[in-house]
């Protein structure tokens, strides 16, 4: 497929940056382009770029305090966004559309681990990410009913957590940015710790945003269209990432506390990537200490000063 009839969303995000690596010559988008929350919007981008394949990494995205205070801008953005970005690719005769999800969508707990793709309705998402996790949920139920009843080719990928050096670093940024963040400021500051919300316990899957773009462009190249979680197999403690972080950063004079007032969110949302594999045989994923090490030596440091 020619690079220049993918679209894709979100195109200024983590993740899109990241593709860029791998699918240079694709029409990224971002919030200035087009509102994707709007109807007109969206139809104006289907017929102003008529592409052939959308990859779709645009979502409203936050922290959990932010999911927490504002569950309905979480949900309905979300939704709208989904629902009008697949129904139009129908319309519009689009051959690929691939949809982003997260691990958010699987039930909050279940009786074995790593869930399995099969186990995505189980019961509902943790309730710290619930509207958030149901939008996205319903993204991967559109799709497979889209492909059911339209004979569409239409996939969705669900990543675990994410991190690289293209996050946020500001308000609502994900936990491995914020880590970072913390940690290099205790450093120029000549801070002893380092405080964290929780408890430290819950366990966590943490993949390099260069691994996911890398898995997506393998779909779209060797016509993929099975959809499966994609995450490496790492599954710590958010204290041991603390820990591995500080090293990855140099920073291993500094002790870490937690705030036990802050929740911890979901205890577990570990997923198996049996399938993955099964597609794309040669995935090798960036080890933890090693992205977060790339991560922390690309950035621009300006990026990481508290305000």
């Amino acid at each position: 497929m020619e690079q220049n009839k993918i679209v894709v969303t979100g195109g200024s995000g983590m993740v899109g940056r990241s593709l860029k690596k791998f699918i240079p010559d694709a029409i990224y988008l971002s919030s200035k382009d087009y509102d994707l929350t709007s109807e007109k919007g969206v139809v104006k981008m289907y017929q102003d770029i008529q592409p052939k394949a959308v990859i779709h990494l645009a979502a409203k995205v936050g922290g959990i305090i932010d999911n927490i205070n504002k569950p309905g801008e979480y949900f309905t953005d979300n939704i709208i966004m989904n629902t009008l970005l697949v129904e139009y690719a129908r319309k519009y005769n689009v051959d690929r559309f691939v949809g982003i999800l997260s691990t958010c969508i699987y039930p909050d707990k279940v009786d074995s681990y790593p869930m399995t793709e099969e186990m995505l309705h189980k019961g509902p998402p943790t309730p710290t990410n619930f509207s958030y996790g149901y939008a996205k949920r319903s993204l991967a139920v559109q799709i497979d009913a889209y492909n059911k009843q339209y004979g569409t080719k239409y996939q969705y990928l669900t990543p675990s957590n994410l991190y690289g050096e293209h996050d946020k670093f500001g308000e609502n940024s994900h936990f491995v940015a914020a880590l970072i963040k913390k940690i290099h400021n205790a450093k120029i500051n000549n801070h002893k710790t380092i405080t964290l919300f929780g408890t430290g316990r819950p366990l966590r899957q943490f993949m390099y945003s260069d691994d996911l773009a890398y898995v997506i462009k393998k779909c779209i190249s060797e016509e993929i269209y099975d959809s499966f979680n994609v995450s490496n197999s790492e599954n710590v403690s958010i204290h041991e990432i603390a820990k591995i972080a500080l090293r990855a950063c140099d920073a291993e004079h500094l002790t870490i506390e937690y705030d036990s007032e802050k929740p911890d969110g979901q205890y577990r949302k570990d997923v198996s990537n049996e399938m993955l594999y099964k597609s794309i045989p040669d995935f090798s994923p960036t080890k933890l200490i090693d992205g977060i090490g790339a991560t922390y030596s690309k950035l621009d440091k300006k990026l990481l000063l508290t305000t």
